[in-house]
């Protein structure tokens, strides 16, 4: 539910970056994800894009994942349009890599063709196992997995898993990996282990593209992750660097690539492809609501 106090976080985040309301000429707004079924033919998330518009005062693009899904796609990942129009002027083959809850990788060839797909399980598992154990809502810096060990029997049972030999396109639901595995190593030893496997899975996913990268670009709130971004460089071999080698605010990137999709759904432009969701066709999403 879109409530009076939402709104008025909306307008204290506009007012604090000296961006008024009237500046804004459409919101691209993608709601809380809270299941992901594509399997199923839905995905569902939280929000109302007509109330965000009416309280707001400006045009709002929401429901982007499920013209997608509709279509016979796995209506994620969406950010890779964005990721490619980061890339533009860089060097190309190139791969972003996402990590939020779950992670997702985007790469873009030479020719600006793209494969994209969940690799797995991002801080999620992490963030869980800080809660259950710790109290704490994330594993600040790695710190604690710094100082913990990495139990390989736990890695490997975790990592027998059919789903990472799928071919992409691929989407995950956030509650389809648990930190179960996990249970009675010690504080430190979970976090250790539950952060390797999230960089394990990543180099499962490397195996899955037309060909290597030659490092491995980072966005999201993973990569202030220190532990994390040292074990995905020992798992992949290659340098890992943060999105903000591109000029981007790795803080902001998934933000700005909702915004983005939305001015593309406004030109009738796609935001998914047969390369990054499997959807059939380039196909456009989104629906508009007016003030």
């Amino acid at each position: 539910m879109l409530t009076r106090r939402h709104l008025l976080i909306v307008h204290q985040l506009l007012a604090s970056a000296g961006v008024p309301i009237e500046a804004i000429d459409v919101v691209g707004f993608h709601g809380q994800t809270v299941a992901h079924r594509p399997d199923r033919g839905w995905t569902w998330q939280l929000g109302d894009g007509d109330a965000m518009a009416t309280a707001l005062g400006v045009p709002v693009v929401a429901d982007l994942r499920q013209a997608d899904v509709a279509a016979g796609g796995q209506g994620a990942p969406l950010l890779p349009v964005y990721h490619r129009a980061l890339l533009a002027d860089g060097a190309l083959p190139a791969a972003v890599l996402n990590l939020g809850g779950v992670a997702n990788i985007t790469f873009v060839g030479g020719d600006g063709a793209m494969v994209a797909f969940d690799t797995g399980p991002a801080s999620s598992l992490v963030d869980d196992w800080m809660a259950a154990e710790m109290g704490q809502a994330y594993d600040a810096d790695g710190a604690l997995a710094a100082s913990g060990d990495i139990h390989r029997d736990v890695l490997m049972q975790m990592l027998d898993n059919p789903w990472f030999d799928l071919a992409p396109p691929k989407s995950l639901d956030r509650a389809d990996f648990t930190m179960a595995p996990a249970r009675g190593l010690s504080a430190a030893d979970g976090a250790a282990t539950l952060t390797a496997f999230t960089a394990a899975t990543i180099e499962l996913a490397l195996r899955h593209l037309p060909e290597r990268p030659t490092r491995l670009i980072v966005a999201g709130g993973g990569r202030h992750n220190a532990t994390m971004m040292a074990m995905l460089a020992d798992a992949c071999a290659m340098p890992v660097v943060p999105i903000e080698t591109l000029g981007a605010n790795g803080d902001a990137t998934e933000a700005e690539g909702f915004a983005y999709m939305a001015v593309r759904s406004l030109a009738g432009l796609p935001i998914s492809f047969p390369g990054t969701t499997g959807v059939p066709v380039p196909l456009t999403g989104g629906r508009l609501s007016r003030p």
